[in-house]
């Protein structure tokens, strides 16, 4: 009796993962969980108490559809102030968390069977959310070799008559990867070239190791006037269960979009509003230590990583995540079985190291396993101790 759409859409792998591993300690398991996308931080303090304010003075109504006024103006001066950007608050649109922010989007361009490409490894909601609406995602596959940059070639290559957007995530879930100059520049032409929307998700930002963060709508008025650009406040600012996220992009289709979340959920939450213009607008220092904390983890990850058999990862340079390949460990067998994907693998790390691990093939590589490092240090390192007693007790 349900929907034809819901026949090809798979649930959020990651939040599938996140529930085990809940369900297995309410057991009494002791399951170390390194599945979790979100800061292990508290929102800082300055920010809850805006959220305070704003339950005292009564801001508990229904604001305008995009966002309040001040929110919007924030938006405007972050993306100024760290981006180079100049939007006006009517080219803006607030949604209930980044991911709202992107259904928006595809609901307000695509027509059944249009094309959005989408370079891989990627976002596991990406391609499920163009599917449900009946578009077609296009994968694009990058290179290990290459720190897993978007190849033009490729994309140019991948581009019909169908194709309507490419949607980009810099700094990348799950890779890690930040890409350079030279590759957004090259994104940017082929976009302009075939006439493509760039979507363009940079809700890790701020969690960006080596150099500065490129926005590519910042490469010229021609690539600003076809990107949207996408944030959030969940991941700079410890603010996940907030549900606040952004949109920059043309009037026209911020109105389109403005009109689709009108008819769906309305406003974001008022005083999780109120919260996100302190977030942005008040003092950085926060957001600063807890980019050196992840940084200092990401080292000790990758170096723990790295000394396991079977194992090689490469340096994220972005966001909070490893992308270890695992695929040297195929063939070797455990309980008398030889593992076969990553799936299996995520499986046998779950049952013999009890780590929570995501499959690399939920987004779109099977050769791969997506480790967070959102979590304390110590938790860290004894992760990492189970899971290389756990890989040499493998048989061969």
């Amino acid at each position: 009796m349900l929907a034809d759409r819901l026949k090809t859409l798979a649930p959020s792998a990651t939040l599938a993962v996140q529930a085990k591993a809940r369900a297995m300690r309410a057991q009494g398991i002791d399951v170390i969980s390194f599945s979790v996308g979100e800061p292990d931080f508290d929102t800082p303090e300055r920010v809850k108490d805006a959220a305070r304010r704003a339950l005292t003075e009564g801001m508990t109504k229904y604001t305008e559809v995009p966002g309040i006024p001040e929110l919007r103006a924030a938006v405007c001066q972050k993306l100024r102030r760290d981006n180079g950007l100049d939007y006006d608050p009517a080219e803006v649109l607030i949604s209930c968390g980044a991911k709202h922010t992107l259904y928006n989007i595809f609901v307000a361009l695509l027509n059944p069977a249009d094309e959005v490409l989408v370079p891989s490894p990627y976002w596991v909601s990406y391609p499920e959310q163009v599917k449900l609406l009946g578009g077609v995602p296009v994968a694009v596959a990058t290179d290990e070799e290459s720190g897993f940059q978007v190849d033009p070639a490729r994309l140019r290559a991948a581009v019909t008559p169908r194709a309507k957007a490419v949607v980009l995530n810099t700094p990348n879930n799950p890779t890690g990867a930040v890409f350079a100059a030279e590759t957004l520049e090259a994104v940017a032409r082929v976009a302009v070239e075939r006439n493509l929307w760039i979507i363009s998700d940079e809700c890790y930002e701020a969690l960006t190791y080596e150099g500065r963060h490129i926005s590519i709508a910042s490469l010229g008025p021609e690539v600003k006037a076809r990107t949207i650009v996408v944030n959030t406040c969940s991941k700079a600012y410890a603010m996940t269960g907030w549900r606040i996220g952004y949109a920059a992009g043309p009037p026209a289709l911020i109105t389109a979009m403005s009109d689709v979340q009108s008819q769906v959920t309305a406003n974001p939450t008022s005083i999780a509003q109120w919260a996100a213009v302190e977030a942005l607008a008040g003092p950085q220092d926060e957001v600063a230590k807890m980019v050196g904390e992840f940084d200092r983890r990401r080292r000790i990850v990758v170096e723990g990583l790295n000394r396991i058999p079977g194992i090689r990862c490469a340096v994220p340079t972005g966001a909070f995540y490893a992308f270890p390949n695992v695929s040297a460990l195929f063939g070797r067998r455990w309980q008398g079985r030889p593992l076969e994907s990553s799936s299996d693998v995520a499986a046998f790390l779950l049952e013999a190291a009890r780590v929570a691990v995501v499959p690399g093939v939920e987004f779109g590589s099977d050769r791969h396993i997506r480790i967070s490092y959102a979590t304390e240090l110590p938790t860290i390192k004894e992760g990492l101790s189970r899971l290389e007693a756990a890989v040499r007790s493998l048989a061969s």
